[in-house]
C-alpha cells in the first residue's frame, strides 16, 4: 500500500524506514487526544475525555526512549492535568500558531525534523505536519491534513489513535516485543 501526501508518494518500505528515525512523537489535542468535544461546566470549568488506550501508548513509546510533546492552539486545564498524568514533560497549550512552537521543541531537545512524527486532525497542525519526517492524520481528519499526511489511522481522534501510531513507530523500531514482556512474561 502507498502513503499519498504533498511531498509525493511514500511506500510502505520508505514510511518504515522514517519510523526507524522517530525519537519524538508531538501530538495535538482536540481532535486527536480527545474526539474534539469540548464540555463547560457550570462553574465555567473546562472538562475533556481522554482514552485510556492513548494513554497507555504514550507511556509504551516513553518507555522506549520516544519523547511524547502536546503542542495546542488552545489553553486547557484539563490537557496540563493529563500531560502531568502521564508524565509528558512538554505540554504547550495556546499556541496559536504551531510551527514557532514546534521548532521550539526540537531545538530544545536537540532533535530534527527528520527524527519527528507529528499527528493533528485540523489545518493548524499543517506547519508542523509539512516538517515532520512523518505526518500523521486521525481517521477523522479534515480531507485537507489528510493530505499532508504519510499515515492515516484506522481509529478517530481521542478513540485509540495514538495507541495506534505508538505500535506502529515501537513494530517498526522492533520495541514492540520489549513492550509485550512487561504483559507476556
Amino acid at each position: 500500500m502507498k502513503h499519498r501526501n504533498s511531498r509525493g508518494v511514500f511506500s510502505d518500505r520508505s514510511a518504515g524506514k522514517k519510523l526507524l528515525s522517530i525519537r519524538m512523537v508531538i501530538t495535538d489535542v482536540d481532535g486527536v487526544l480527545t474526539d474534539g468535544s469540548v464540555v463547560f461546566n457550570g462553574d465555567g470549568t473546562e472538562s475533556k475525555t481522554f482514552n485510556v488506550r492513548d494513554g497507555s501508548g504514550i507511556k509504551y513509546l516513553m518507555r522506549n526512549g520516544i519523547t511524547v510533546a502536546i503542542l495546542s492552539a488552545r489553553e486547557s486545564a484539563p490537557v496540563h492535568h493529563r500531560a502531568a498524568n502521564l508524565g509528558i514533560k512538554h505540554c504547550i497549550t495556546g499556541a496559536q500558531d504551531k510551527l514557532p512552537a514546534y521548532r521550539d521543541l526540537l531545538e530544545e531537545n536537540g532533535l530534527s525534523d527528520a527524527e519527528v512524527c507529528y499527528v493533528g486532525d485540523d489545518l493548524p497542525d499543517i506547519p508542523p505536519m509539512r516538517c515532520a519526517s512523518f505526518p500523521v492524520a486521525v481517521a477523522d481528519a479534515v480531507a485537507e491534513v489528510k493530505e499532508f499526511a504519510a499515515w492515516v489511522t484506522r481509529a478517530p481522534g481521542g478513540r485509540g489513535a495514538i495507541r495506534e501510531v505508538a505500535e506502529k513507530i515501537l513494530k517498526a523500531q522492533g520495541k514492540w516485543c520489549k513492550v509485550m514482556e512487561r504483559y507476556t512474561p
